[in-house]
């Protein structure tokens, strides 16, 4: 399947090549996908034409657009190593990062399953009326929703989502299957390029197993820099972790228990909702939920340190609900 992008018939050297550089992988309508590659100076890593994104698999990835002007949109689509089992359980996974030169982010990544390649006709969105015209099954489609916004313009952010196959499932395409009017997206920056444009790495389509599913693998947090809880974002006025945060959470923890010389430090954030005094204890509670998490789990108490900033450390425009969601907020930093 070439799921890392690492497989390629030549070097890029121009926008839009993907389906003459990489194998496997090819762009189902006339928008006009992109592959980068280290090897490149043009379309090389990990500073490119959109910004800089170092590849954190290999040295290859690729990038287009989720969000444009017209409805303009781009995709990727590869074939599957195998027909999916019908009925059977499957986990798709990728990773993705905004490009720095993106003035939206969005919220959803859309992925659709079909038993023929596609090929339409357009540099539009690609509609459920166009799928309905396709030969073979196109029924199986996913839409992944991210808690906030992929605004992470540095960090590799991982997707992941269960599904049940149809059995017919031989090609697999990514990309935003909604108009502009319908895609939820957060502005992030002003009149760079009016778009969403997004690096996408180390695909991956493998049988779950219907026992209980591992813990997350160990990542490697970079030391001294600032990480945002990624799926860990709170209600209004609300200070407490639910289930649905532990895998995030397991992942530090297995760090911590890995690497016994790092200490964490955890921070909490609020929007401008509220006295300054209500926010403030509310960011310290929000901190002393997560630290709390990893005292039970039998982190030493000496290695955790926390604190509360209130609404003085925004990362958005409180102005807008999306721009508050992404202020309630934990960060962490993990220290030598």
């Amino acid at each position: 399947m070439n799921p890392s992008f690492e497989i390629f018939v030549q070097c890029p050297v121009k926008l839009g090549n993907l389906e003459q550089d990489v194998e496997n992988w090819k762009i189902p309508t006339l928008g006009s996908t992109d592959y980068f590659n280290g090897c490149s100076t043009s379309m090389g890593t990990p500073e490119n034409f959109n910004g800089q994104q170092p590849a954190n698999f290999g040295v290859g990835y690729v990038g287009f657009y989720m969000f444009a002007p017209d409805d303009y949109r781009e995709y990727i689509q590869g074939a599957l190593s195998t027909t999916l089992q019908k009925g059977g359980r499957y986990t798709i996974s990728f990773y993705v990062s905004l490009a720095e030169r993106s003035d939206f982010a969005v919220k959803e990544f859309g992925i659709r399953f079909s038993e023929f390649p596609v090929k339409v006709e357009t540099s539009k969105v690609l509609s459920n009326i166009h799928f309905s015209k396709l030969q073979g099954d196109t029924s199986n489609q996913i839409e992944i929703t991210y808690s906030k916004f992929y605004s992470d313009e540095k960090e590799w952010i991982k997707l992941t989502q269960e599904f049940v196959a149809n059995g017919t499932e031989n090609y697999i395409l990514i990309g935003n299957f909604k108009n502009n009017r319908r895609t939820q997206k957060f502005q992030t920056k002003r009149k760079i390029t009016k778009g969403s444009y997004y690096y996408v790495d180390m695909i991956s389509v493998v049988k779950t197993d219907s026992k209980k599913i591992d813990s997350p693998p160990i990542h490697n947090f970079k030391l001294d820099s600032v990480h945002v809880f990624k799926d860990v974002l709170f209600g209004f006025n609300k200070a407490i972790l639910k289930d649905v945060y532990q895998q995030e959470l397991t992942s530090i923890l297995n760090y911590l228990k890995l690497h016994t010389e790092v200490k964490i430090k955890i921070s909490g954030h609020t929007d401008t909702m509220g006295s300054d005094r209500f926010n403030q204890l509310l960011s310290e509670k929000r901190a002393k939920s997560a630290a709390d998490y990893f005292l039970l789990k039998g982190v030493e108490q000496s290695r955790i340190y926390f604190d509360g900033f209130g609404s003085s450390k925004p990362i958005a425009s409180n102005k807008t609900k999306a721009g508050r969601l992404l202020n309630r907020r934990v960060e962490f930093v993990l220290l030598q």
